[in-house]
């Protein structure tokens, strides 16, 4: 007879391989326990909460199991630690053997030659990640498939879930992370043992172990256990995050905490790092901004000042925190100019040192971000002139989507930059797929660029049958086929007639008319009279315009007559009011992004001028600046003319 269900449990843990997922299938009974309140601890200065209510949590070796729970009540003490564990003096040579150890069957072939003890399991099972890590991603699948294959893992894994209720509470936590980090499965009765074990003694944790504890439970896949613990650690934020003094736990925890918390919780964790930003060190700054992306949370406040700390010290870190800095800021929708103006001019003046790669997923996150990084596009396309070899069909691609995107002007190369960049396409030709095709044409096409071999690939019947009837199912593909079919028809390029429009495309009706921004309107009406203003004209099924103008009667009422009619509307010209969001623009200016910029390109050949009025300057300007702004768009001859009248009485003065 066995004096408690835990030594049940033991005992049936024991009977089989623990590690294979597949190895035993526990389908008789499942384990429930009730957890203890999670309340704060004495640890980190703070007295028990009293009141806390109990959180019932159930243990389940595999998901999806049947059958009735067994309530289990631990009837005996855990010790943190085994009395009978040799003293430091005796152990010291198994550590030293161990670090002598070089990859994960170096570590397993050790374990055979010293005595069994809880605290080597997680030295040895910490000492087996370790050495992966510097390995490259070909050897460590070939080691970690060593390692599985091997009989002593199976033993480890043995001692692991046997010895769990007896070992200290930072061993646990380190032979978890241990074990995902190598890839064991969580589903496994080892893994599961380690978290019901821990979330006996979650209560007990410093700040140290809950870290760690912390890093295993990001990289884990919800499960039962899994969402027990991550609802402990915010319960027992809820009463410590005052007492929290290392930045490194504080963020780990605001990783683990994660989007679906409580948005109190969150703020709270991020007023606390505010709270430290004194004591942020460069990697701390750059952490901030993934453990924030982690949580869904835009703190501006804390995030402008890990902004300013990391523009200052911009060249103190490597690629992948730049990278992940500015992967973040996408997450977040946070922009700061400042930040990513240090980051590409950094990235500039050290443009050498970075490779082909490097530089696309700047260029590549920069445009997510609507930035345009200037110097970086031409430092790039003039390597690309010198090595366009060197790039890849996916570079091509990533190249031409961030400089159509970016309406970024070359001038005087722009013409050789796209004569290369066909080429090097052209190479590709015969293992392109259609999308890839698709995407490489309507990009060039956005920058008035239209191959003919390219195009006649594109427009081969079946390439092109295959892409229609694609776009019938994918947003993305009919819009690639609609802003190449509206290039081809009005940038009109020299081409054979097969090639001038896409045959049997329908340009799909808009789902809804575009409001009209009133306040321009108004404006206009108020400069060129009511009966001069067209509102809402829809250009070739596709091209809002908010306003058209479409004489000149008005304005000389309005603004008086003169003798130089050079500031006048001709009768015979219209003027397109166009009024695009802010984020038609790049960042920080009013340069207009792709598919503005074509909108623009298009409405000039088709007979306007067009007046750019961006919304977001004109709505925080008062009434007179608002009519000077738009009198100045739509006049700016006159407004010329207007100046140097005054600059000459001034003179003569």
């Amino acid at each position: 007879m066995y004096k408690s269900s835990v030594d049940m449990l033991r005992c049936a843990l024991r009977s089989a391989s623990l590690w294979k997922c597949d190895s035993f299938i526990w389908t008789s009974t499942a384990l429930q326990c009730r957890s203890r309140s999670f309340v704060a601890s004495s640890r980190w200065g703070k007295t028990p909460t009293q009141g806390c209510p109990s959180h019932r949590v159930r243990y389940y070796c595999q998901p999806g199991e049947r059958g009735e729970f067994l309530n289990v009540e631990q009837t005996t003490k855990l010790q943190p630690t085994d009395p009978s564990e040799p003293p430091l003096e005796k152990r010291a040579p198994f550590y030293t053997h161990l670090q002598d150890c070089l990859s994960p069957i170096d570590v397993l072939d050790a374990s055979q030659r010293f005595p069994e003890s809880q605290r080597h399991v997680s030295s040895m099972l910490t000492r087996m990640w370790d050495t992966t890590k510097k390995m490259t991603e070909e050897q460590r699948r070939y080691e970690l498939q060593l390692m599985f294959d091997h009989l002593g893992f199976e033993e480890l894994c043995d001692r692991a879930a046997t010895d769990a209720w007896r070992m200290r509470s930072d061993d646990l936590v380190y032979s978890l992370l241990a074990m995902i980090k190598l890839g064991v499965s969580q589903n496994t009765r080892v893994v599961q043992t380690l978290l019901r074990v821990i979330q006996e003694r979650v209560n007990q944790m410093d700040e140290k172990c809950l870290s760690v504890l912390a890093g295993s439970l990001r990289d884990m896949e919800d499960s039962k256990n899994v969402q027990a613990l991550r609802e402990a650690l915010r319960l027992l934020l809820k009463d410590r995050i005052s007492g929290i003094q290392s930045i490194v736990v504080l963020q780990s925890m605001m990783r683990v905490v994660g989007k679906n918390s409580p948005l109190h919780l969150k703020k709270q964790l991020a007023m606390k790092a505010l709270s430290m930003t004194d004591k942020f060190s460069p990697p701390n700054n750059q952490y901030m901004f993934c453990s924030l992306a982690a949580m869904g949370l835009n703190f501006k406040p804390l995030l402008d000042v890990c902004s300013k700390k990391i523009a200052e010290n911009v060249h103190e870190f490597p690629f992948n925190r730049l990278l992940a800095v500015l992967i973040s800021c996408r997450e977040l929708r946070y922009r700061n100019y400042s930040l990513f103006s240090s980051v590409s001019e950094y990235v500039v003046n050290t443009f050498d040192m970075w490779s082909n790669k490097q530089v696309i997923l700047f260029l590549v996150t920069f445009e997510d971000l609507g930035f345009k990084p200037a110097a970086l596009l031409d430092a790039f396309a003039e390597r690309i002139l010198r090595k366009s070899d060197m790039l890849t069909l996916k570079d091509l691609i990533s190249v031409l989507k961030v400089f159509s995107l970016l309406n970024h002007d070359l001038k005087d190369d722009r013409q050789e930059f796209l004569v290369t960049v066909t080429k090097a396409l052209e190479s590709y030709l015969s293992k392109i797929s259609h999308i890839d095709l698709l995407k490489a044409v309507h990009y060039l096409a956005l920058l008035e660029h239209f191959p003919q071999t390219l195009l006649e690939k594109l427009f081969q019947p079946d390439t092109l049958d295959l892409l229609l009837e694609k776009g019938r199912q994918s947003n993305k593909v009919q819009k690639g086929l609609q802003g190449l079919d509206l290039c081809l028809r009005l940038d009109q390029p020299h081409l054979p007639p097969p090639l001038t429009s896409i045959t049997n495309f329908q340009i799909p009706a808009p789902a809804q008319e575009l409001p009209v921004n009133q306040e321009v309107l108004n404006v206009v009406r108020e400069i060129v009279g009511n009966d001069a203003v067209q509102e809402s004209v829809l250009e070739q099924g596709v091209y809002f315009i908010d306003c058209v103008i479409t004489s000149s009667g008005q304005v000389e009422e309005n603004r008086g007559a003169h003798d130089d009619d050079s500031g006048t509307l001709k009768c015979h010209e219209r003027i397109a009011v166009v009024c695009p969001p802010h984020n038609s623009f790049c960042f920080g200016s009013t340069h207009p992004r792709g598919n503005l910029a074509v909108k623009l390109r298009h409405l000039k050949k088709l007979g306007y001028k067009t007046v750019l009025v961006p919304v977001h300057e004109f709505s925080s300007l008062t009434e007179e600046e608002k009519i000077k702004m738009i009198h100045k768009l739509i006049l700016p001859t006159q407004e010329s003319t207007e100046s140097q009248t005054i600059e000459q009485e001034s003179l003569k003065t």
